[in-house]
Formats: structure tokens, C-alpha cells, sequence
């Protein structure tokens, strides 16, 4: 008899079943999604506080940033914004250097995970490459702060990596550390009101 193929799908907290080989839209649910982000630590748990920074808190604060720098930007592409680390909730947050250690596997699952969760979420399958530029230029100004609030880095090599974002963007805004319960909630319901302001 033939070996027995590895598992590839998790089961959810919804009670979902979520194949990561082959994830459909109809398995995805945005209680999942913020459950599980609000448990996931970005910068491997390496950071400052009581708490671990989590991939919910980094999204909430990337989608706000995108917000700040788009000029009355549409609904759906805040969402995208917020959504943008979404397949984290099954695969984790990897740090860049590991990921460019596991190589082109951990893309491919990526993408697949992240057009299913687009299309559940009525968002095309593939972000257009203007807005996935600025809610990359986005994520990149969330990891300067984080990583000069929280991670251990000074300014100067902060800018070496993620480059000196304009002041007046990240102006009143700072990095929260907070229960995972508490960031839940606030991811849950930033999804939910960009979801009705895009019907």
C-alpha cells in the first residue's frame, strides 16, 4: 500500500476545514482570520512589553497608514490594506531572512491563500500593482516604527532597512500592546465597517 499523504488542511475555530494546497473562499471566515492573527507575534516574539505585537495589530496599524497616505482611498483597497497578512493565520509570520531560506514554496502557498481570501471578501483575486505598491510602502513605514518602538533597532539602521518615513504620516500614531482579546475585537470590527462601506 502507498504511503498515506501527509494532512494538508487545518481545522478552524469556526469549524472550517481550510485546505492550504487548495484553500476556497467558502472554507474562509473573518473570526478565524482574526483569531488566529491575533496570536501570531511578528518579529518572532522579539520585541518589548508584556505583550507580543501581533500580525492583527500590525495590519490595523498598516491599513491606517495606507489610509494616511491615499488621497480619499476606495473602501475595498483599505481592505485589501487590512487584509494584506491575512494568510498569516494559518502559516505564521516569517521573518524575511527565513523566508528567503524556505524559498519560492512559501510564496506560492502565500498567493494561494491570498486569492481565496480576497475573493471571500469580494476584493479581485490579485491586487492591482499600484495599490499593492502603496500597502507595501505602508508595511514598510509600520515596520520602521515598530522596529525602533518595540524591536530593538535605532533610527539609523531602522532607515537602512525600511527607510525614514515622513514624520507628518506616522504623527500620533504609535505601537499598541495589547491583550489578543482586545486586538480581536478591533480587527473584527475595522473588517466588518469596511465591508459595509463597500457594499
Amino acid at each position: 500500500m502507498p504511503p498515506k499523504p501527509p494532512r494538508a488542511w487545518q481545522k478552524m475555530l469556526s469549524g472550517r476545514r481550510l485546505d492550504l494546497l487548495d484553500p476556497t473562499p467558502m472554507d474562509i471566515e473573518i473570526e478565524d482570520i482574526a483569531h488566529g492573527l491575533s496570536f501570531v507575534a511578528r518579529w518572532n516574539g522579539q520585541t518589548q512589553g508584556d505583550y507580543a505585537y501581533s500580525v492583527a495589530e500590525h495590519s490595523l496599524l498598516v491599513e491606517a497608514l495606507f489610509t494616511r497616505m491615499s488621497a480619499r482611498p476606495e473602501p475595498k483597497w483599505q481592505l485589501a490594506a487590512l487584509l494584506h497578512d491575512a494568510p498569516e493565520y494559518v502559516i505564521g509570520d516569517m521573518i524575511s531572512p527565513v523566508k528567503s531560506a524556505v524559498g519560492p514554496g512559501y510564496d506560492e502557498l502565500d498567493k494561494r491563500l491570498s486569492a481565496a481570501i480576497h475573493i471571500r471578501f469580494g476584493l479581485p483575486a490579485a491586487i492591482p500593482a499600484q495599490i499593492k505598491r502603496q500597502i507595501k510602502k505602508a508595511d514598510r513605514v509600520s515596520a520602521w516604527m515598530e522596529s525602533t518602538q518595540i524591536a530593538g533597532f535605532d533610527e539609523a539602521e531602522a532607515n537602512r532597512f525600511f527607510g525614514a518615513p515622513d514624520p507628518a504620516l506616522i504623527d500620533g500614531l504609535s505601537i499598541l500592546l495589547r491583550p489578543p482579546m482586545q486586538t480581536r475585537a478591533d480587527f473584527t470590527a475595522r473588517h466588518h465597517a469596511l465591508m459595509d462601506a463597500t457594499a
